[in-house]
């Protein structure tokens, strides 16, 4: 479900059940959904990411491993984790996570002796800058 529709970059994911998240543990909440997701256009399938609600996060729930591929088709469970220190529960019906479609862009590996220059070069962990 999408509330605006050519705005919201994610569809709405609701709990199917309720769960009860304890302080700092992980629970997987279940949508009772499975998807074939496509490009509206094309018709090129297209992988999932799911990412927090900003109304979970205020209260402390974080998504994790939100990654769902093009070609999965079992039910989409949600893992949720409590940051907090007291007990939170997620009701059936209520809005979880967002799915946002991405393009499948992996290919083959091709391995090389060397890459191309770049101006960041190997310089990492906050090289550009706090």
């Amino acid at each position: 479900m999408v509330a605006h529709k050519g705005e919201d970059l994610g569809y709405d994911v609701f709990a199917l059940t309720g769960a009860v998240l304890a302080p700092r543990a992980t629970v997987k909440v279940r949508t009772g959904i499975a998807v074939e997701a496509r490009h509206p256009k094309t018709g090129e399938p297209l992988g999932l990411l799911v990412r927090d609600r900003s109304s979970m996060a205020a209260r402390g729930i974080a998504t994790t491993a939100g990654v769902i591929d093009a070609g999965y088709r079992g039910e989409i469970l949600i893992l949720m984790t409590n940051l907090g220190e007291t007990a939170l529960e997620v009701k059936a019906g209520e809005k979880i996570a967002q799915m946002i479609p991405v393009p499948v862009l992996t290919g083959e590996v091709e391995t090389v002796e060397s890459l191309e220059e770049s101006a960041r070069a190997e310089k990492g962990f906050g090289s550009s800058g706090r």
